[in-house]
């Protein structure tokens, strides 16, 4: 069952996106369905805002919590459309309740808090992000981040977006060249090739736990199926991102992305890029095992 959930897992955990300070995040990359702008649910974070509000500041004006109800909507698809991939007429409204349970906008907005290091940066920190992030510059950056995830909604919007980067590598566009060294000094194709393929391991841990197979898989054959898949997962990952990114930043001027890059390599900006990439990594670890374990059931043939 491993092999055979390879390939249906093939698109839906690349992680992607680069976003404010670079950021990684997950999509389910939805095939074949557009989701339309009103099926995004704001996301509330009421504890944050009242016990760390400069932080929570930081992170409103980075679009986090927009970025996280986005995530949100495209979860709750991507794992409804699982269904005919691995378990073919057998979930029903059973499969859509326990996956539109797991990714409520809010549920996820707190796994991302629980796992945020509030003391990995200092308050100078926070706010020399905060700062950049609400200058015109950084609003400009984060509006164009979110709008351009909020259109790649839509899988023919990545699609033309992928081939706007080839056709753009193929005519040896500068814009490559200078994204190039923005992805190089965050390490984004890199943290998103190891992101997404310790995603498909908790997926498959999470099969596992769930009872969908007979007989005991060894941690050794799991790490080679998903070891086996990173030149796959690589070249996806290149593509989504960099067609993320000629969209993101298409209003963007090169000072405005050289500012970006400056931040980044500063104190203040490495330290917040690691503690979201962290949280991120840590929401989305969750979220993949218990997806394969709220899987397994049904996987199995057991009454859920």
């Amino acid at each position: 069952m491993i092999r055979t959930t390879t390939r249906s897992l093939a698109r839906i955990m690349i992680r992607s996106a680069c976003l404010s300070l670079a950021i990684a995040t997950g999509t389910l990359v939805v095939n074949g369905t557009a989701l339309r702008a009103q099926e995004v649910q704001a996301v509330a974070s009421p504890q944050l805002a009242s016990e760390e509000p400069a932080l929570y500041e930081m992170l409103a004006a980075l679009g986090i919590y927009d970025i996280i109800a986005l995530m949100s909507t495209e979860n709750i698809q991507g794992g409804i459309d699982l269904e005919p991939q691995l378990f073919p007429g057998v979930g029903g409204a059973a499969w859509q309740a326990a996956v539109t349970r797991l990714h409520q906008g809010n549920r996820m907005a707190v796994l991302f808090e629980e796992a945020f290091d509030r003391d990995g940066m200092t308050p100078e920190q926070v706010a020399a992000v905060h700062d950049f992030a609400t200058s015109d510059v950084g609003q400009r950056l984060v509006s164009g981040e979110i709008a351009a995830r909020q259109a790649f909604l839509d899988p023919d919007e990545v699609s033309a977006a992928t081939e706007e980067f080839l056709t753009a590598v193929a005519e040896n566009d500068p814009r490559i060249g200078l994204l190039r060294e923005f992805n190089d000094i965050n390490g984004l194709v890199e943290r998103n090739v190891i992101g997404a393929l310790n995603l498909r391991l908790a997926f498959y841990r999470g099969l596992i736990d769930g009872g969908a197979f007979d007989n005991e898989v060894p941690e050794g054959l799991m790490l080679s199926e998903v070891w086996s898949q990173e030149a796959e997962v690589r070249e996806m990952t290149i593509e989504w991102l960099y067609g993320y990114q000629l969209r993101a930043y298409a209003e963007a001027s090169e000072a405005d992305l050289r500012a970006y890059m400056e931040l980044a390599g500063s104190e203040a900006g490495r330290a917040v890029n690691n503690a979201l990439f962290n949280a991120f990594d840590a929401m989305l670890t969750t979220l993949s095992y218990e997806l394969g374990a709220a899987a397994a059931p049904f996987i199995a043939g057991e009454d859920t």
